[in-house]
């Protein structure tokens, strides 16, 4: 299992892949872990977990910058991201207990009420372009609730992975609690359908879900599914064109575009599309690509050659089927994964930047006659995980939002992201289940009635 710094195209560091009996052996630590856990008072667990945030605060920088040397993510996003870990932990063990409490419900029994139980074991599979957030956004809220949890990262995130482990356990976490596996792909079936697992997790490709799903459902085992999106954002006529060209620029280029909820899709009402082009012409340009080592760097490099290339291979079978260029879309001659910030105008139904999701800091213009057609242009997509509205009419946005926007996070002004207060997931190919907020901790419980007589 071999890391490669996707700035340089060298191999950082190798690790060996683990067996089935390795990941056999952890899975029967968890399940003996998850007796105990179980059986912690919420209060403690809440306690422990929240000890991990001042770990992550005194050590965001040797995180950061194993992010950038593994994945390609500037310093500073790494930073910002290893922070919203310690706010997510913080809100949990504040928070999390309560939205476990028994509630009681009233009936013709002498008491009834509805528990909050946990599963077991809970597999979570997860990708490399937020290595640490993806984690902890899984695992807090499962842990809190009493389950215990494997971890299967991406391979070519290694490090991060275990130092997650390392971070639980220095937090004061018990082992048999949380459990690392540096297993390569072709384990996770059987991972999955392995008499100690429970319930799997995903945040991943839209094959990759389908994959889980298909042996989760043999196995009757829950899931939760955080797929792709091709997010949609409707700059409607009365919006102001250079913040909302702002905007958008910086969601397109969040993690060098390496980004679930990225905006993808800039639906722009025609009268003003040509100005808006302009200015986010002139923002993409001005972004500073370079070293993921350096603080001032914005774009860093993608996480590896092949999703470059494929990413390249969009761009251009686009340009192919009728779509211009307005900026980048050539492969910086140098080592690495790097691609730069590109701009596509005249996107229409049959290119991949209509149709599929561009993982990457391309942006594609597709203009609109008027609010209804953007709307339906929003809505023309398999995924459904985020969008967003930029409009003068913040009521008349929120109505947008609310009511005519398939996605499972719909945002008004502001660029779509995810919050440990609110519940996060998609529709459509972008998956279903909910992390995060109060609904995502209860995905991973038995809901249980009680009656007493």
């Amino acid at each position: 299992m071999n890391v490669v710094n996707p700035a340089t195209g060298e191999v950082v560091h190798s690790f060996d892949a683990a067996t089935w009996s390795e990941v056999d052996l952890r899975v029967g630590a968890l399940q003996e872990g998850f007796d105990r856990w179980r059986r912690t008072p919420v209060a403690e667990r809440a306690r422990l977990l929240g000890a991990i945030s001042p770990i992550l605060r005194r050590r965001s920088r040797d995180l950061a910058e194993m992010m950038a040397r593994e994945m390609g993510k500037p310093v500073a996003q790494g930073r910002q991201e290893i922070e919203k870990c310690a706010w997510l932990c913080d809100h949990y063990a504040s928070a999390g207990p309560a939205m476990l409490a028994p509630q009681p419900v009233e009936t013709d029994a002498h008491r009834s009420w509805v528990s909050f139980q946990p599963l077991g074991v809970v597999l979570a599979v997860m990708p490399w372009n937020f290595p640490f957030w993806q984690v902890f956004r899984a695992a807090v809220p499962a842990l809190l609730a009493g389950n215990t949890m494997m971890l299967k990262h991406a391979s070519n995130v290694p490090s991060s992975a275990l130092a997650i482990e390392e971070l639980f356990g220095e937090a004061g976490i018990p082992p048999g609690t949380f459990a690392t596996a540096l297993a390569e792909a072709d384990l996770v079936p059987r991972i999955i359908a392995h008499p100690g697992i429970a319930a799997v997790t995903l945040t991943g490709s839209v094959s990759a879900g389908r994959a889980v799903a298909r042996v989760a459902g043999e196995n009757l085992k829950k899931t939760v599914l955080e797929l792709g999106g091709s997010d949609a954002y409707l700059v409607l006529a009365d919006a102001d064109v250079e913040a909302a060209a702002e905007l958008c620029t910086k969601s397109r280029l969040i993690n060098a575009g390496q980004s679930c909820i990225a905006a993808k899709r800039f639906v722009v009402d025609a009268s003003i599309c040509a100005r808006f082009e302009m200015a986010m012409v002139g923002r993409m340009r001005a972004v500073v690509m370079g070293d993921p080592m350096r603080e001032e760097t914005e774009v860093g490099p993608l996480a590896r050659e092949d999703l470059r290339d494929e990413l390249h291979r969009q761009v251009m079978d686009s340009v192919a089927r009728g779509a211009r260029l307005l900026l980048g879309g050539e492969v910086p001659r140098q080592p690495g994964a790097w691609y730069p910030p590109t701009v596509l105008t005249g996107v229409r139904p049959g290119m991949p930047a209509y149709d599929e999701e561009m993982f990457g800091p391309v942006a594609a213009v597709i203009p609109a006659s008027g609010e209804k057609e953007a709307i339906r242009i929003a809505n023309d997509s398999r995924f459904g995980l985020g969008a967003a509205v930029i409009t003068a009419d913040r009521e008349r946005g929120a109505a947008i939002a609310e009511l005519e926007l398939d996605a499972g996070s719909c945002f008004v002004n502001s660029l779509v992201k995810s919050d440990p207060r609110l519940p996060f997931g998609g529709v459509r190919d972008s998956g279903y289940g909910r992390e995060l907020g109060e609904f995502g901790i209860r995905e991973f419980v038995n809901i249980k009635t009680v009656w007493v007589e």
